[in-house]
């Protein structure tokens, strides 16, 4: 066995070792841990051609024993010793703790908690399709036609596969199309390049309780790769920053995960009690790193904005890097150290704009970004802003970063535009109803909720359901 791995594309579940491998490094070291073959555009092609034998395997089984094979492959997700790479390595749960931290930057607490969440999801399945499908019968699915509430139903599949171009930056993401496989659908997955680990660990997973190999493409891929995969497939998910996803926006066939933009709302009626929720937003802004879209990127507040991004400067400032084993760890390094320099010059450009204060620096007593044995980190940056109109005010970084700014309250939804999760604190019933019929909130928590609380079988960003199946008028005579 060499020491090595050595991670195959699967073309739709056969493995296949190509000439041009990637490596994939410790963030720290620099060490090499694994090869990763790649595939171009081409042979992506040729495989897409013939995904239909892909869906036919799928289709042998009922939804329901999709459910129960997605539990197993979440039990053997969390606790199983599952293949890595076609040279004969098992990986542990704990190898793949370890491994993905020193890759990612993610310490090990967060890699297991990211762990829980995608566990969550495959062992509470048939909640969450409950849910996505409001209540339907899903054995609908399995004949194509059925009757509930009272009215005929059918459903027929929107696509040939789900096509999914992945990023590096949170494991838990890929807890967004587990739901496809007892859905009756493929994947055919574009990892990131530096976390290849949990799509292939959650695909042998999946395998290893009784899914069909060939119902799962994992291609490792260049730009012309990742296309074909989104133009193809029928359905797609984009993970990116706005200058990757920005040419999809219009494409209903693809679902964008960009940045959230989310935000933390206090309401006239509640500001004087500003103090009793500084924990919930810390938690909001910092929780998982920083890394996920629904951080809370910028507190709004009608007054006491100053004081506020004190108290919140006081308790995530002094926040420092700390070995990946710490239980307390709370902050991530980066993979790509030059993301690292990008964001720390990208906040000192948009200090140089008046009207704003980095309330973190007087408790950092030190540099934003920092180097510790061998990792690059940026520590928490929370910036006072008069108004909108600063460049730093809806802003959104890879970090615990978020902005407070002033806004009236009369004015807060005409100025924090697209927000992905909004918690708002207030009882006013006349806000609560702005709020609710506001197009541009996707998940709203109205009290001291976090805007990272997620409900799995209410989806804040796409009911995949819906995004797989599509309903059909039908009529039967026989």
């Amino acid at each position: 066995m060499n020491a090595l791995p050595h991670i195959p594309a699967l073309r739709l579940g056969r493995d296949y070792a190509s000439l041009e491998q990637s490596e994939v490094k410790d963030h720290r070291s620099g060490a090499v841990l694994a090869k990763v073959s790649q595939v171009n555009g081409g042979i992506l092609k040729r495989d897409l051609a013939k995904i239909s034998g892909s869906r036919a395997a799928l289709r042998k089984f009922t939804t329901a024993q999709l459910i129960e094979l997605s539990a197993k492959a979440g039990d053997l997700f969390l606790n199983g010793s599952l293949p890595l790479g076609d040279q004969g390595h098992l990986q542990s749960p704990t190898d793949y703790i370890q491994t993905l931290s020193l890759t990612s930057g993610l310490p090990h607490v967060m890699v297991r908690r990211n762990m829980a969440k995608i566990h969550y999801a495959l062992t509470h399945m048939s909640e969450i399709l409950n849910g996505l499908s409001r209540g339907l019968d899903l054995s609908v699915l399995d004949r194509g036609f059925g009757e509930q509430f009272g009215t005929k139903l059918s459903f027929m599949p929107a696509c040939a596969a789900l096509g999914l171009v992945m990023p590096s930056n949170s494991p838990a993401v890929n807890s967004l199309w587990l739901p496809a496989i007892a859905l009756k659908t493929p994947v055919v997955i574009k990892p990131g390049k530096d976390e290849p680990w949990t799509p292939y660990r959650l695909i042998q997973a999946f395998i290893a309780a009784g899914v069909p190999a060939e119902a799962f493409g994992f291609y490792p891929t260049d730009h012309e790769g990742a296309a074909t995969i989104l133009n193809t497939c029928g359905r797609a998910l984009i993970f990116g920053d706005k200058s990757t996803t920005q040419q999809y926006a219009s494409n209903p066939a693809i679902q964008i995960h960009g940045p959230g933009w989310s935000k933390f709302l206090v309401g006239e009626d509640q500001i004087e009690n500003w103090r009793d929720y500084i924990d919930v937003m810390a938690a909001s802004i910092s929780d998982n790193g920083g890394r996920s879209c629904i951080n809370a990127s910028a507190i709004v507040v009608p007054k006491y904005a100053a004081e506020i991004a004190d108290a919140l400067a006081q308790k995530l400032g002094p926040i420092q890097p700390s070995r990946p084993e710490d239980e307390n760890a709370r902050l991530s390094g980066f993979a790509n150290p030059k993301m690292a320099d990008f964001i720390d010059a990208q906040i000192d450009e948009g200090l140089k704009t008046p009207g704003a204060e980095d309330a973190t620096a007087r408790y950092r007593q030190g540099p934003r970004k920092v180097e510790f044995e061998g990792g690059t980190y940026l520590r928490p940056v929370i910036i006072r802003c008069d108004s909108f109109a600063h460049p730093l005010a809806n802003r959104e970084f890879l970090c615990p970063y978020a902005s407070v700014v002033t806004s009236p309250q009369s004015e807060m939804l005409k100025n924090i535009g697209y927000t992905l999760a909004c918690s708002a604190i207030t009882k006013d019933p006349a806000f609560i109803s702005e709020l609710e019929a506001f197009p541009e909130i996707d998940r709203l928590n109205i009290g001291p909720v976090s805007t990272m609380k997620i409900s799995w079988d209410q989806p804040h960003e796409g009911n995949m359901f819906e995004f797989l199946w599509k309903r059909r008028s039908i009529e039967r005579a026989w």
